[in-house]
C-alpha cells in the first residue's frame, strides 16, 4: 500500500487559516495544555511533512527561527527561490507532482502537509490529497488567507468520517477519497 497524503490543518468557521497579516493569535484561546486535539496520535501515523513556504516563515517567526516539526519529520519546504537542504529542511523548487509520487512511491509513514492555501490548492489541482482532517475552530475572521483559495481541482468526492466534538466548541472533521 502506498502512502497516504494527508492536510491535517486548522481553520475558522468561514474558512480562514491565518488573518490578513499571516497572524495565527485566533489560534491562543483553544490551545490547552491537556488537549492536543489528536495531534500526538496523529503524528504518530506520518513520517514527512509538507508546508509551503509562506507558512514556513510564518512558524520560523513565532518560534524565533526554529522550525519544530524538523525535529521530528523529514520536512520539505516548497519554494520557488529557495533550494538545497538546511537545519532538517529540505526546500524543493522542482515538479510538485514529481515530489509527490517519489514519497507516496517509498517506503515510510504516511505524508503530513500544514498548508498553506496555495500548497493545498497545488495539491488539489494536481490531485494528491487522499484524506482530510480539518478542525473547525468556533470563530469567524471574516477575513484573512483562505484555506482553499480559488482550486481549480473540479469535483472531488469525499467519504466523511464520524466528527469529532471538544468541549470548547471544536469540530474535527475526516474527509478521505472515495477512489483511494
Amino acid at each position: 500500500m502506498s502512502r497516504k497524503l494527508i492536510l491535517y490543518i486548522s481553520m475558522s468557521l468561514d474558512g480562514f487559516i491565518a488573518t490578513p497579516d499571516d497572524s495565527l493569535e485566533f489560534l491562543n484561546p483553544f490551545m490547552i495544555d491537556s488537549e492536543d486535539y489528536g495531534y500526538s496520535e496523529f503524528t504518530s501515523t506520518v513520517d514527512t511533512y509538507l508546508v509551503g513556504r509562506k507558512t514556513y516563515d510564518v512558524v520560523c517567526t513565532l518560534t524565533g527561527g526554529t522550525f519544530p516539526p524538523a525535529e521530528q519529520f523529514q520536512c520539505y519546504v516548497l519554494s520557488k527561490s529557495r533550494s538545497g537542504s538546511e537545519n532538517g529542511i529540505t526546500y524543493y523548487n522542482g515538479n510538485l507532482n514529481e515530489l509527490i509520487d517519489q514519497l507516496k512511491n517509498s517506503s515510510g509513514k504516511h505524508i503530513y502537509c500544514d498548508g498553506g492555501g496555495h500548497l493545498v490548492r497545488e495539491l488539489l489541482e494536481i490531485d494528491a490529497i487522499d484524506e482530510f482532517i480539518i478542525t473547525v475552530l468556533p470563530i469567524l475572521l471574516g477575513k484573512g488567507k483562505r484555506l482553499f483559495p480559488g482550486a481549480d481541482s473540479g469535483l472531488l468526492s469525499l467519504h466523511a468520517h464520524e466528527p469529532k466534538k471538544y468541549g470548547n466548541g471544536l469540530i474535527q472533521l475526516r474527509y478521505s477519497c472515495e477512489n483511494r
